[in-house]
């Protein structure tokens, strides 16, 4: 099953945080504590729509949809997210990296690789 992020867009613009949990069969509450959020932040309104919020869970979807081609499911991408340790960027996972603000450098890393670079 591929996951497009304007699935997970509400009519207001913003992105909720039901899709891609849904996707993945895993709850809301693992979704946001795996990309470094509280659970009211993606059960409350207003902090769902808060810019940092939909900021975490931008990054967070448009990183499992880089990964997604590669692993070959969007499950399987969410596997890699959490699990595999990158070494260029000090052994973390994607996961680590997101929940401490480090989004950036897992796409920068993504993208060096998409480009031909070595992992």
């Amino acid at each position: 099953m591929s996951f497009e992020i304007r699935e997970a867009m509400n009519a207001e613009g913003y992105i909720s945080a039901d899709a891609l949990p849904k996707a993945l069969h895993i709850t809301k509450s693992e979704f946001a504590r795996a990309i470094g959020l509280s659970q009211s932040a993606i059960v409350r309104k207003e902090r769902l729509q808060a810019v940092s919020t939909q900021q975490r869970l931008r990054q967070a979807y448009e990183i499992l949809k880089r990964i997604e081609p590669w692993a070959g499911s969007i499950s399987a991408a969410w596997s890699w997210f959490r699990s595999y340790p990158i070494a260029a960027l000090g052994d973390m996972t994607a996961e680590e990296l997101v929940r401490r603000g480090r989004a950036d450098d897992v796409r920068a890393y993504l993208s060096h690789i998409a480009e031909g670079g070595y992992a």
